[in-house]
């Protein structure tokens, strides 16, 4: 077997350009994912490049290296409406998960389910790609096409997840659906960030929901009538829930889902206006 652990990004890129490894962070999902498959035998582990496990605020952003772990989210200094991705990452497993499975990890593994991407999504997340032929940056909203796929390129690692500064005042809320409260997988999920107006009202929403589709979406239609309203209020309306498609499996039905995504909403909404 081989296993390569380099320390610059450049070595990293090499090593991908001359062998099709298997890239690993923490490496919680690896061995699960062969299950009746054929076994890899090269492994690039990421954790040890320069800045990839750095959470640092620059002029318009805040940038996830692509090894901050679950325990780094949690005990980052970030401003409120990073919140609900803190709420998300205090529910990944065990601790002893949270302080070796990556965030990068987590969306490029692309699960419908994945704890991460509804809060990111939220947040107006982008993907940073590196390969031999330069960087580039992508909405998360793009990169996670479908169940298990995602847009990276062979020979590309993902360097970063970023997020554009937000407002100083918007605020955030989590909420999460399983069978019992600790190690399990998500039945459905719901991030909100929400900016009231100094009347109360809504001035901006941003709605993502998770594991109701093959990948967790934005509710864009929601988020256009939650302006103006009153979040205490509000109903939602079967039309804001329209392009979800769960489907029934062994921890729910698609309808069961759906009536709890919107349960999950009106919760969320209160919640992160509350603070």
């Amino acid at each position: 077997m081989s296993f390569s652990q380099p320390k610059d990004l450049a070595s990293a890129l090499s090593i991908l350009e001359d062998a099709e490894p298997r890239i690993i962070a923490g490496g919680t999902d690896v061995y699960p994912a062969m299950q009746g498959k054929k076994r890899c035998s090269e492994f690039l582990d990421v954790t040890r490049i320069d800045g990839f496990t750095d959470v640092t605020l620059r002029d318009d952003y805040y940038r996830i290296g692509a090894a901050v772990t679950w325990s780094d989210i949690i005990k980052a200094e970030l401003p409120p409406v990073f919140e609900a991705l803190k709420q998300a990452a205090r529910t990944v497993g065990s601790v002893q998960i949270q302080n070796a499975a990556t965030l990068v990890g987590n969306i490029c593994n692309a699960s419908p389910a994945a704890d991460g991407v509804p809060p990111l999504l939220a947040l107006d997340a982008e993907v940073e790609l590196a390969g031999t032929d330069g960087v580039r940056v992508m909405p998360l909203s793009k990169f996670i096409v479908g169940v298990r796929r995602t847009a990276l390129r062979k020979k590309e690692l993902c360097t970063a997840i970023k997020v554009p500064r937000p407002a100083s005042n918007m605020r955030s809320k989590f909420e999460k659906l399983g069978s019992r409260s600790y190690l399990v997988i998500s039945i459905a999920m719901t991030a909100v960030n929400v900016l009231l107006d100094d009347e109360g009202r809504i001035a901006e929403a941003k709605v993502a929901v998770g594991a109701c589709s093959a990948a967790a979406q934005r509710l864009t239609a929601l988020e256009v009538d939650l302006v103006g309203a009153d979040p205490r209020t509000f109903e939602i309306k079967a039309h804001h829930l329209a392009p979800l498609q769960p489907i029934d499996d062994v921890r729910g039905t698609g309808a069961y889902r759906l009536d709890a995504v919107g349960e999950q909403i009106r919760r969320a909404l209160l919640g992160a206006i509350a603070g």
